[in-house]
């Protein structure tokens, strides 16, 4: 379980923020390497609690933590179910610190995993040169919004207008989690896979403290800056680490056709595309997508971040 191994790191400027370490047992811990996994906008550790266990278990010193703002760690405004942030550079800060101390005391390969919009901000931050891996895999990257079809520059605009106009502490919706037939539409957008939602709703229902919902029209705001800041000529291509993209042409959060045009401009970039049978939540889909994307990420990572002989 996630919460026997968490405790909390204090960001440089003391911000509390919870993290775990999942060591595999019976000789293997360390001996693949080090894993560091980034959740997306609203997750928790204990969301990918399965997946965190799978990789422990294949030898990898596997840790995470939950954004600021997120889970258990310190949130940020007055509504603590509320998704706000101002910019974006407040978690990208976090990540250069702690995987700077994270390199130092674990064995290598280091190893980054980030999905949805840790996956967004794992890659600005590669780009900024912020954080360094022997590789890194993106799954269903926040590298372009699905907003009814609306262009990015639309949409940005709309949200900075938003903010201009004394909404930016607002949500963009109302909780979807009172309403059964708003549920069962979210997961249809999240994943396939009715035992893997329902336990995230068990989640929520026996830990609420760790439940977020919806944005707020400031961190809209702050994602299309964002977006577009990774969009300018340069910027991706100068992106040195080997890179593998896996996403769903059928996702309906992020886009696909993004994705797909981002990393066509990594110098080192892999990418598979699920079709139907993925949603958003790729590791959290039916066994069968799950299991083929652990599979890709094994082989990716055999690869391009093998053991140091000895450890095999």
């Amino acid at each position: 379980m996630i919460d026997e191994v968490s405790d909390i790191w204090f960001a440089p400027d003391g911000w509390p923020i919870r993290r775990a370490r999942i060591d595999a047992g019976d000789g293997l811990a360390g001996k693949r390497g080090s894993l560091l996994f980034l959740s997306g906008r609203g997750d928790h550790m204990e969301k990918y609690a399965e997946t965190l266990g799978d990789w422990a278990g294949r030898g990898w010193t596997v840790e995470s933590f939950d954004w600021r703002g997120q889970g258990g760690s310190g949130r940020l405004g007055a509504d603590r179910m509320l998704g706000h942030v101002e910019d974006f550079e407040s978690w990208i800060a976090d990540l250069e610190a702690y995987g700077a101390e994270w390199q130092a005391r674990t064995p290598g390969p280091h190893v980054m995993v980030g999905h949805s919009m840790g996956g967004h901000l794992l890659l600005r931050a590669l780009a900024e040169k912020r954080v360094k891996a022997d590789a890194v895999v993106l799954i269903a990257p926040m590298l372009g919004i699905n907003a009814a079809g609306l262009p990015h520059a639309l949409g940005g605009g709309i949200a900075a207008l938003a903010c201009a106009l004394g909404h930016a502490d607002r949500a963009l919706w109302s909780s979807v989690h009172h309403e059964p037939a708003r549920v069962e539409a979210l997961r249809n957008r999240l994943t396939h896979s009715h035992a893997r939602f329902e336990q995230e709703l068990h989640v929520r229902r026996e830990r609420p403290e760790l439940v977020l919902d919806a944005p707020s029209w400031s961190w809209l705001r702050a994602a299309y800056r964002s977006i577009h800041w990774l969009e300018r000529p340069g910027v991706i291509e100068a992106i040195v680490t080997p890179v593998l993209i896996l996403a769903s042409r059928a996702d309906r959060l992020v886009t696909a056709s993004a994705i797909a045009r981002m990393g066509r401009r990594l110098r080192h970039g892999q990418m598979h595309f699920y079709g139907q049978e993925a949603a958003h939540e790729i590791l959290r889909e039916v066994d069968s997508v799950r299991d083929d994307a652990l599979a890709r990420i094994d082989a990716f990572l055999d690869e391009q971040a093998p053991p140091p002989e000895g450890r095999e």
